[in-house]
């Protein structure tokens, strides 16, 4: 290869383009993307950045500061992608590849039927991060989140830990019960109650009220809760748009093969890919950091290998953590709402403990909340496979 395109200056990206000079590829490598500023790290906008304990300059991805002599197309949108002719399209220009690497991540859910208005906040980038702390500076009476995953719990308790008043919306009965089950779920809702968020569940959102500026959360019910900041926190989309009708297979991402590859010489990594797992067998798309790094550095790799069959294959254990209040959560695996649950330390009354999930007689997640000793080791039962009441076994015996 001559020449590589990297669309997408996220962790992925970033880590793809590094893992390619470190390999020895000497050729041009560009990097697109439509933010302007120098490309940054994620997880600290709902917590530190948005809390105000530190500025931008902090969270600035240590390899666009590295000297890999890239070609950086910053502020550009890619708009297009012509396969054939190896082209990507950013408008009226147009930057041709022999390899290219698909990192642009995913953008957050907006309430379907609302205008925008003052006050009203996904956070993604670090605008919106910027935006919503000055927000939060004016010291707001109340604020309110609606949705009840892992980065609206983050913004909740970042929130109250700056002494605002927070109501949490949630549609569901429990939250995360999809990923984490009803039992595991409700311990998280404690942990809201805990730390005295209003906390609302089996809810729907019917709009927001105001003209120019949020004055409250309408309810399917009728009842209007009231908000000075909203932020909305229900998902994200993988960002695809602008590769329909390219030819590639776009299903909740991008499909790729057990290689990371969507396409001859078309790899894909981090929020936006799909890839098959035989360790779970399932098509997994997964938005966590250490994944973003993995699947970069993977992506990366594959570009240089001619031949298929010489490829890696890409199956691992998914990690996660969530900072909330002076909690620490952490999940290693694939855990879901059916799977067979046990606490083998701690006590979730505590909000301290290690819970295995267990699914067809093995071990498939381990998730612990302050124990981060115990789930580090305990991680190796999902990535050997073990056998469900020996996981147990062995896991209580540490």
């Amino acid at each position: 290869m001559g020449s590589v395109v990297v669309v997408g200056a996220s962790l992925a990206g970033m880590h793809a383009a590094h893992t390619l000079r470190r390999e020895g590829f000497d050729g041009r490598i560009t990097v697109i993307d439509g933010e302007r500023g120098e490309p940054y790290d994620k997880p600290p906008l709902s917590k530190q950045v948005l809390k105000g304990d530190w500025d931008a300059d902090r969270i600035v991805l240590p390899s666009a500061r590295e000297d890999l002599d890239l070609d950086w197309r910053l502020g550009q949108h890619a708009i297009g992608l012509d396969l054939a002719d190896r082209v990507v399209r950013l408008g009226s220009d147009h930057v041709g590849f022999d390899g290219l690497v698909l990192a642009t991540g995913a953008a957050a859910r907006h309430l379907p039927g609302t205008a925008p208005m003052g006050g009203v906040f996904a956070l993604r980038t670090l605008d919106d991060c910027l935006g919503l702390r000055a927000e939060l500076d004016k010291g707001p009476s109340r604020v309110v989140v609606i949705g009840a995953g892992f980065i609206g719990s983050e913004v909740a308790a970042t929130c109250r830990e700056r002494g605002l008043d927070v109501t949490i919306l949630e549609m569901a009965e429990v939250p995360l019960e999809r990923v984490l089950g009803a039992e595991m779920g409700s311990v998280c809702a404690g942990l809201h109650l805990d730390h005295g968020v209003d906390l609302r569940l089996g809810v729907a959102v019917d709009g927001l009220v105001g003209t120019d500026r949020v004055e409250g959360v309408r309810l399917a019910t009728g009842e209007v809760i009231d908000a000075e900041v909203v932020v909305v926190g229900i998902g994200v989309v993988p960002s695809t748009g602008w590769i329909d009708g390219s030819g590639l297979t776009i299903d909740d991402g991008v499909v790729v093969d057990e290689t990371l590859e969507a396409a001859p010489g078309v790899v894909a990594a981090g929020d936006i890919a799909r890839f098959p797992s035989r360790r779970f067998g399932e098509m997994l798309r997964v938005e966590h950091w250490e994944n973003a790094i993995q699947m970069g550095e993977a992506a990366g790799r594959r570009l240089l290998v001619a031949d298929r069959a010489d490829a890696e294959i890409y199956d691992p254990v998914p990690w996660f953590w969530s900072d909330q209040y002076d909690r620490k959560i952490q999940l290693a695996g694939r855990s879901g709402p059916d799977d067979e649950v046990e606490v083998v330390h701690g006590s979730t009354d505590e909000r301290r403990f290690v819970a295995l999930y267990g699914r067809e007689g093995r071990v498939v997640g381990v998730l612990g909340m302050n124990r981060p000793r115990h789930v580090m080791q305990l991680r190796s039962l999902v990535t050997d496979g073990v056998d469900w009441h020996d996981g147990l076994a062995r896991a209580r015996a540490l």
